[in-house]
C-alpha cells in the first residue's frame, strides 16, 4: 500500500465518523434502536445483507471455493433456502411481531412466558452474537495483519473504534444507513476482484475449465452424514431454512431491522429483496473464488505468497497444512491490484467488517437496556436511557474486541466457525417465538427447560464449539443440523415438560396469532416459490456453465 491508497481509507473513517454526527439527534429508545419507525425497505434490505454478507463472506467464501479441502461451488447451496425462509418469515413471524410495538424482540417472549424466559433468551442471544462477532472482527484483523504488517493487538482496536463512535453517536438510522453505503461499496469492490481476477487468468492462460470438476458440483444428494458429505441437500435445506428463518426473524439483530420499518409492507418489500438479491451476491463471491482458483493453477507465485504470508503469521498452521485458506483474497489484492485499487478494495474489505459489527453492538446494546434496565415497573427516563444505552454501546464494542482475541486462534474456517456458532442457538430461539405466538399449552417451565438443554445438547455436539471449550464426546453432527435438531428438541421438551409441570399462572393470550388469508395471498411469496425452484435448476447446470 502506499499513500493513495491509506488517502482513500482516511477519508472513509472520517466519512462515517461525520455520519454519526449527522444523525446524532435521538431523543429516546424509538429514535435511538428504531431509526423512529421511518425507515425505507431500500436501506433496510441493503442493511440486512450487509450485516451478514460481511468481511467473512468477503473473504472466506471464494477461499471456501478455491482452496478449502473439500470445498467448491457447493457453497451455493446455502442460499436453497433462503426464498423459502423469506416467504415463511412474511406470512408467519413478522406479523405478530412487527404488531407488538417491542424495541426488544425478547420482551414479546416475556409478554406471553415469563421474565425468565425472556432473560435465558436474551442472555443467549448476547452470548451468540458477541462471540459470532469476535469471528468477525477477527477476519479483518488477518486481512490488516497482513496488508500492514501490524499485529492484533493494533489491528483489532484500530476496526473497533471509528465503528463504536459512529454507532454510538448516531444509532439505528447511522448504523442502517452505513451499512447500506458499505455494502453498495463492498459489492463494487468485489466486481474489481473478479474482473482482475479474470483478466490476470486469461493473461497467464488460465481458464475456468481448469478448475477440478468436483469443485463445480453444487448439488449432493445425500443427507450430510459422514465425512465429505457435509454439504448435502437435504440437510442445506432443512437445516438451512431453519437456520435463516431464526436469524433473519428472531434473531435482534436481523429484526431490529423489522421492526424500525414504516409499516409491514416495507417489511415485506424489504424481505422479498433479501430473498431474491442474495443468490446474485453469493453467486459473484463464489465466482471469484472460481477464478482465483484457476488463477493460482497457472501462476504458481500467488500460492507460493499465500504460504509464505501463512508462514509468517500463522506457523502451525503452516506447519499442518501449508497454507491459510482466508488469506487468498487479501494477498491476491496487495499482490495484484494496482495503487488505488488497492485502497478502495480495503474499503469494501473494511465496510464488510464495520457493518457487521455496527449492527451487532447496536443490537446487543437495544437488548441489554430493554431487558436489564428498562422492564416492568423500572422504566428509564428520556435522558437517562439514552446515557446508559450510548453507555452499552461502547461496553459491547469492547467485549466483541476481547471475542476477537479468543477466537482468533481456531484453525478452522472463519465463515464456517461462524455458521457453526450461531447454529447451536438458533433452533432454540426459533421454537421459543413460535410457541409463544401459535401455542396456548406451552408455559415457562418447559419453555426455559426446553431452551437450556437444548442449547445444551448443541453445544456438546457442535464440532466447532468443541474446540472452543474443550470438550470431544466423539461424536461429530454437520453444525448446519443443529438448527433442525435444536428446533425439534426444544418444542419437544417444552410440551413434555409443559405436560408433566402444569403452571396455573400460564399467561395464555385470549387469541392466538391466526394467518389471515390476505397473509398468503401476496404475490411475493409465489415469486419467492418460483426463484427457489429455480435456484434449484440452475445450480443443476453450474457444472456445464462454468465447465
Amino acid at each position: 500500500m502506499n499513500w493513495l491508497d491509506y488517502l482513500i481509507i482516511f477519508f472513509y473513517f472520517v466519512g462515517f465518523l461525520g455520519m454519526g454526527y449527522f444523525f446524532k439527534e435521538n431523543k429516546n429508545s424509538t429514535d435511538y434502536f428504531l431509526g423512529g419507525k421511518s425507515l425505507g425497505w431500500f436501506p433496510l434490505s441493503l442493511s440486512t445483507m450487509a450485516t451478514q454478507l460481511s468481511a467473512i463472506s468477503f473473504v472466506s467464501a471464494p477461499a471456501f471455493v478455491a482452496l478449502k479441502v473439500g470445498g467448491g461451488m457447493k457453497w451455493l447451496s446455502f442460499e436453497f433456502a433462503v426464498p423459502l425462509a423469506m416467504f415463511f418469515i412474511m406470512i408467519v413471524v413478522i406479523p405478530p411481531l412487527f404488531r407488538s410495538g417491542v424495541v426488544s424482540i425478547y420482551e414479546f417472549v416475556e409478554r406471553r412466558f415469563d421474565t425468565s424466559t425472556r432473560m435465558i433468551l436474551s442472555i443467549v442471544f448476547q452470548i451468540s452474537r458477541a462471540l459470532g462477532t469476535g469471528v468477525m472482527v477477527y477476519t479483518i484483523a488477518i486481512i490488516l495483519q497482513a496488508v500492514l504488517d501490524i499485529g492484533f493487538i493494533y489491528t483489532i482496536p484500530l476496526i473497533c473504534v471509528v465503528t463504536i463512535i459512529y454507532s454510538w453517536q448516531g444509532g439505528m438510522k447511522a448504523v442502517v444507513w452505513g451499512d447500506a453505503i458499505q455494502m453498495l461499496i463492498l459489492f463494487a469492490g468485489l466486481l474489481i476482484c473478479l474482473v482482475y481476477g479474470y483478466d490476470l487468468m486469461i493473461q497467464h492462460g488460465g481458464s475456468l475449465s481448469s478448475v477440478d470438476p468436483e469443485r463445480l458440483v453444487v448439488i449432493q444428494s445425500n443427507f450430510g452424514f459422514g465425512e465429505g458429505n457435509e454439504y448435502g441437500i437435504w440437510p442445506m435445506l432443512i437445516g438451512g431454512f431453519f437456520l435463516y428463518v431464526s436469524y433473519y426473524g428472531c434473531d435482534q439483530t436481523q429484526a431490529q431491522r423489522l421492526l424500525s420499518a414504516k409499516d409491514e409492507k416495507t417489511v415485506r418489500t424489504l424481505l422479498f429483496a433479501n430473498g431474491m438479491l442474495r443468490l446474485p451476491v453469493v453467486l459473484v463471491y463464489c465466482t471469484m473464488g472460481l477464478v482465483l482458483g484457476a488463477f493460482i493453477l497457472v501462476a504458481p507465485d500467488f500460492l507460493e505468497e499465500i504460504a509464505m504470508v501463512t508462514q509468517k503469521y500463522f506457523p502451525e498452521e503452516y506447519a499442518n497444512y501449508g497454507i491459510k485458506p482466508d488469506l487468498m483474497v487479501p494477498v491476491f489484492i496487495v499482490k495484484y491490484l494496482p495503487h488505488g485499487l488497492i485502497g478502495i478494495l480495503m474499503v469494501g474489505i473494511l465496510s464488510a467488517a464495520m457493518s457487521s459489527l455496527s449492527s451487532t453492538v447496536n443490537s446487543l446494546s437495544a437488548v441489554t437496556v430493554e431487558d436489564f434496565f428498562n422492564r416492568g415497573k423500572f422504566k428509564l427516563t428520556g435522558k437517562k436511557y439514552m446515557m446508559i444505552s450510548k453507555m452499552a454501546v461502547v461496553f459491547w464494542g469492547v467485549v466483541c474486541i476481547a471475542c476477537a482475541f479468543l477466537l482468533g486462534g481456531s484453525q478452522s474456517s472463519v465463515i464456517e466457525i461462524i455458521n457453526a456458532i450461531g447454529s447451536v442457538f438458533y433452533g432454540p430461539v426459533l421454537a421459543t417465538f413460535l410457541l409463544a405466538i401459535y401455542s396456548k399449552k406451552v408455559n415457562k417451565y418447559g419453555m426455559n427447560v426446553g431452551i437450556i438443554i437444548s442449547v445444551l445438547v448443541n453445544l456438546i455436539f457442535s464440532k466447532t464449539m468443541q474446540g472452543i471449550i474443550g470438550f470431544d464426546p466423539g461424536v461429530e453432527i454437520f453444525w448446519i443440523w443443529l438448527n433442525f435438531t435444536g428446533f425439534a428438541m426444544c418444542t419437544g421438551l417444552a410440551y413434555s415438560v409443559s405436560l408433566l409441570i402444569p403452571d396455573p399462572n400460564n399467561k395464555v393470550p385470549d387469541v392466538t396469532f391466526k394467518i389471515t388469508k390476505e397473509d398468503i395471498l401476496i404475490k411475493e411469496t409465489y415469486i419467492l416459490v418460483a426463484f427457489f425452484i429455480a435456484i434449484v435448476i440452475f445450480s443443476l447446470y453450474i457444472p456445464q456453465i462454468f465447465g
